[in-house]
């Protein structure tokens, strides 16, 4: 049976942010809990439920299924091999805790390191930089530490101090008594959030929040041959971790102006050559616009419209190699529209002269004659 699409199978749109993805795992893990749900296909749903999660809460892997779907996932997202029960699935701990209160001061409810938030930043770049490469400065706001504080969210020349509401262990518990025995809840302090400090005195500059934003200027490298919808990746250039953890990552994500004479098909690019009835019916050797400048190009005698020449690494870089695609020129004769009587007279001696001639069946159109000589490209 062919897996469901992961947005389906969580409930969320393609445009879900981190937050709603997050929260219809967390709604749907409680739901589907085979210790909680007793039907048949519980185990099945459960397993499903995570396995969608944890491909569309990392921005890489959710990135690449977005591209190319179950696809992308082969090889094992999933506990794989040896995965011990539902313990290997992701946010299990938390799911588990959050429905049962936790079980016996099974997990610890103290915030430890937290990884920073990822940043997106949407560029738009030329047809000529999407196919030769370029390094582009952007503009990104995001949250940094607070340079006053240092982060601690504490005036300078006054400490935290420990929080007095659950002693400096970041979390609070609450025994219950059940008919299973007591069981011990274990949540995060709603005072210090976890951060086992509070501070007395607020920093004035970020008014205890231990972060400001501020709008950073980095350069984009952008490689030769990227295509529209492809994403750039910086490293460390997301929003700082919590209490230790390591910065998250910026994504930059390419959207590429479309260009007045050359569409893009992989990495060949497709040309219309406009030429009159002369041209085509005795050849003629014409300039032709690429990527590169214009090169001369010979039209046989006899050329038909919708015939398609190739010119041989005329095309777009490959990525990561020093190849190039190539460039398919398809000829459209241009019938003119208007003629003097000296030009009539002579198209209907020669309409006399050559007689009825079969004008073949081949009604597709030009794009599609370019299409399929790339396939055939391809296929060879």
């Amino acid at each position: 049976m062919s897996k469901r699409d992961y947005y389906e199978v969580l409930g969320v749109g393609r445009d879900a942010d981190e937050n709603a993805i997050k929260s219809a795992y967390r709604r749907l893990a409680r739901q589907h809990h085979p210790d909680v749900n007793k039907s048949d296909d519980a185990e099945e749903r459960f397993k499903e439920i995570n396995e969608a999660y944890e491909v569309l809460s990392d921005a890489d892997k959710r990135a690449a299924y977005d591209r190319y779907g179950h696809a992308a996932t082969q090889g094992g997202f999933g506990a794989g091999p040896g995965g011990a029960g539902f313990g290997g699935f992701p946010g299990f701990g938390d799911i588990f805790e959050e429905f049962f209160g936790g079980m016996g001061g099974m997990r610890s409810a103290a915030r430890g390191p937290a990884r920073g938030a990822d940043l997106r930043y949407d560029l738009e770049i030329t047809f000529q930089e999407a196919v030769f490469g370029a390094e582009k400065e952007i503009e990104i706001p995001r949250q940094e530490l607070c340079p006053v504080c240092q982060g601690s969210g504490a005036e300078p020349g006054t400490k935290p101090i420990r929080c007095p509401q659950c002693n400096g262990t970041g979390e609070v518990r609450r025994a219950q008594q059940t008919i299973l025995g007591q069981f011990v809840s274990v949540s995060t302090c709603p005072r210090c959030n976890g951060e086992r400090e509070i501070a007395t005195t607020p920093c004035t500059n970020c008014r205890g929040q231990r972060r400001v934003q501020v709008t950073r200027k980095l350069a984009v490298n952008i490689p030769a041959g990227v295509d529209d919808g492809m994403r750039i990746r910086l490293a460390g250039e997301g929003e700082p971790g919590e209490r230790g953890g390591p910065t998250g990552n910026l994504f930059v994500v390419l959207h590429v102006k479309p260009h007045p004479l050359f569409q893009r098909q992989e990495n060949d690019i497709l040309l219309e050559l406009p030429v009159n009835i002369v041209q085509a019916a005795l050849g003629a050797e014409l300039e032709v616009p690429t990527l590169d400048g214009t090169t001369k190009l010979t039209i046989p005698a006899g050329t038909q419209h919708g015939e398609v020449f190739r010119l041989r690494g005329k095309g777009v870089p490959i990525l990561r190699s020093s190849r190039r695609g190539d460039q398919l020129v398809g000829v459209r004769v241009v019938v003119p529209e208007k003629l003097n009587d000296k030009q009539r007279k002579l198209l209907n001696e020669l309409g006399e002269s050559l007689g009825l001639e079969s004008l073949g069946k081949d009604n597709r159109s030009l794009f599609e004659k370019l299409i399929d000589a790339v396939g055939d490209a391809f296929g060879q």
